[in-house]
């Protein structure tokens, strides 16, 4: 099947990670099929939404055919296919992860960690040097959108029309008045998440995603500008460093008490409550960071939307005058 309707795709993208999210409950891998459902199903649908309000909704006509673009394609793929000869059966239990790093996971996390959800403690405390990069990156994936999305600063202060604002108010009655019930508790789930991460599925890359949905949600039910009189860009911006800091920060401390980098036990008297320490203070450096860089790419790119729109309707004045000049030159002729 093949589609130019845009919005159809992204549609079509959501049902698939809604659906990928089904098979990773399936197989028992509970916080991927969390991190599928909150970003394959969810935010990500939002952002590339916001993306076709710019682009528009149809897809433009390809004026060649991509014949080079497929044989990479073809030729990759074949490349992989092969090199996937030599790996062991899917789910074979002599696999060499089933062998070395997965027991010592299984076995000696709730001794060396003490966290009982061995997801959290291989991210947070086993890998933490592969979590911090991942935060890095969102990091820099939300300084990009900047960089290419950031619009000049306004020198006027931000002027609402009021007949505007009571007209979407009274079309979207409904949909705010439940919002303002739901977005609360959306909230709240998203700190159940990012607290509860040690004992049960979640943690920052999920809190910090619900966190953002339900700010999206809100600015899009209640208005951009309003979005921003709320939530304070400059803030938000603040927040996405603070969060990639405080993770780093964590690790500074473990050096300076003579651990080795991102070492927690050596941020306690006890070993295990120094896990946990650290466990919480990265883990809430992600949600920050993964919150704020979501926040940015939404406000970058409905923002630039609404510049696109202010631009024309400033442009269209000029143009109406132009348009009756050359009308009354042709008319006096």
């Amino acid at each position: 099947m093949r589609t130019k309707d845009l919005l159809a795709v992204v549609m079509l993208t959501g049902i698939y990670g809604l659906l990928s999210a089904s098979f990773f409950v399936v197989l028992d891998a509970v916080d991927v099929a969390f991190t599928e459902a909150a970003v394959g199903a969810g935010i990500s649908g939002l952002l590339m939404l916001a993306a076709i309000t710019m682009t528009g909704r149809s897809e433009a006509p390809k004026r060649h055919k991509p014949l080079l673009a497929l044989l990479v394609v073809f030729i990759t793929g074949g490349m992989l296919i092969y090199g996937t000869l030599d790996m062991p059966y899917f789910g074979s239990f002599d696999a060499p992860v089933h062998q070395h790093v997965a027991p010592r996971y299984i076995n000696d996390s709730m001794q060396e960690v003490g966290v009982p959800n061995i997801v959290t403690s291989v991210l947070g405390s086993y890998r933490a040097f592969d979590t911090l990069g991942e935060v890095a990156v969102i990091f820099t994936a939300g300084i990009g959108v900047l960089a290419l999305l950031s619009l000049p600063l306004r020198r006027k202060p931000l002027q609402i029309d009021e007949s505007s604002e009571k007209q979407m108010h009274e079309q979207h009655m409904v949909l705010r008045i439940v919002s303002k019930i739901l977005i609360p508790f959306i909230l709240l789930f998203a700190l159940y998440v990012q607290f509860h991460g040690d004992f049960g599925p979640g943690g920052g890359f999920q809190a910090g995603v619900i966190f953002a949905a339900a700010i999206i949600l809100y600015a899009m039910l209640f208005g951009l500008d309003t979005a921003r009189r709320v939530f304070n860009q400059s803030i938000v911006q603040l927040i996405a460093a603070l969060g990639l800091l405080l993770y780093a920060s964590v690790g500074v401390v473990s050096l300076f008490n003579g651990g080795n980098f991102l070492d927690y036990n050596v941020l306690a008297a006890d070993p295990i409550a120094g896990q946990h320490i650290g466990i919480l203070l990265i883990e809430l450096g992600v949600g920050f960071t993964v919150t704020a860089v979501m926040i940015i790419i939404f406000f970058n790119f409905a923002g630039r939307r609404e510049a696109q729109q202010q631009a024309t309707e400033l442009s269209s004045p000029e143009l109406n005058v132009t348009q009756a000049n050359s009308t009354e030159q042709k008319g006096g002729e």
